[in-house]
């Protein structure tokens, strides 16, 4: 999503003499409106342009642009700052966190069906190999058919024991089984999957809250897609009304040209993005990095 070039010319600047460029007050509100159809048309949500816009309107009202600087590259470089802003807001690393808590350090995480959550989960433990920490899975998604040998075939490949119950079985079970496995071995995280539900779902919901209150996780990371923009920002909003979340996994960035999730989900729901997921691997997993992530939206990196 290579924002905001297409119409930002000379045409916004006034020249103040020896001083500089200006951008023109006549002349702001159609700037304004060519970004918010860019952010429109990227899904981003109603609150979070609403934000942008008015925090490009008073740093250009505000501000001069030195001679010598084009005004689309100081209005670029303005627009930069704001996402920026926006994406920085709520920030937190992911271990930062964790190591707050006594071991073994107990993560829970949801989302929707078709996120890639157990994929995620896998990465997670992968990342956490790679920082000197050991990991339990908690198999909780017992009802997805092939759930539990999903989440068994990441174990294999990592090295990492899988907790699990027979196909059915009470999942809030299944992660204190795990937390307890973790306390006797001296592992350091437990990491629970559990299975996709609709965030309408109101007994699936109360379900993922029995969970949370048996195992009693430390993090609850919300694992969204980031194709599907506006809809991961409203899912995040209800189960983070729902049950509570302290963090945000966005997959399937790779593949995501608009952006708007990024941009929004994080701001809604006042909590960091603590990874996102470009592509299949365990490697193609990388702590949010908003300087990283702002290139990609303005089409520079």
């Amino acid at each position: 999503m290579a924002l905001f070039r297409k119409k930002i010319g000379v045409e916004y600047g006034e020249v103040l003499g020896d001083k500089g460029y200006r951008i023109r007050e006549s002349k702001l509100d159609s700037l304004l409106w060519d970004i918010e159809v860019e952010l429109i048309q990227a899904d981003v949500a109603h609150e979070v342009i609403t934000e942008i816009l008015n925090g490009i309107r008073d740093e250009i009202l505000s501000g001069k642009i030195k001679r010598g600087i084009a005004p689309e590259k100081a209005v670029e470089f303005v627009i930069r700052n704001e996402i920026l802003r926006i994406l920085g807001k709520y920030s937190g690393k992911f271990l930062d966190i964790a190591l707050r808590f006594p071991s073994p350090r107990v993560v829970l995480f949801v989302g929707v069906n078709g996120t890639g959550k157990t994929t995620t989960i896998a990465k997670v433990a992968y990342y956490l190999q790679r920082h000197g920490y050991s990991s339990v899975f908690a198999a909780s998604d017992t009802f997805r058919a092939g759930a539990i040998e999903q989440i068994e075939e990441h174990g294999k490949r990592l090295g990492i024991r899988v907790i699990k119950h027979r196909a059915g079985a009470d999942p809030a079970a299944v992660a204190y089984d795990a937390v307890e496995h973790a306390r006797a071995r001296g592992k350091d995280f437990v990491l629970i999957d559990t299975a996709g539900r609709m965030q309408t779902n109101r007994n699936l919901m109360d379900e993922l809250a029995k969970i949370k209150r048996v195992a009693r996780p430390h993090i609850t990371v919300f694992v969204g897609d980031a194709l599907t923009g506006n809809d991961a920002v409203e899912q995040a909003r209800m189960f983070n009304n729902a049950i509570g979340v302290d963090g945000i996994i966005l997959t399937k960035l790779d593949a995501d040209v608009k952006g708007g999730a990024v941009l929004s989900i994080s701001w809604v729901i006042k909590k960091p993005i603590f990874f996102v997921s470009i592509g299949q691997e365990y490697e193609e997993f990388m702590e949010f990095n908003p300087d990283w992530m702002v290139d990609k939206l303005l089409g520079a990196g």
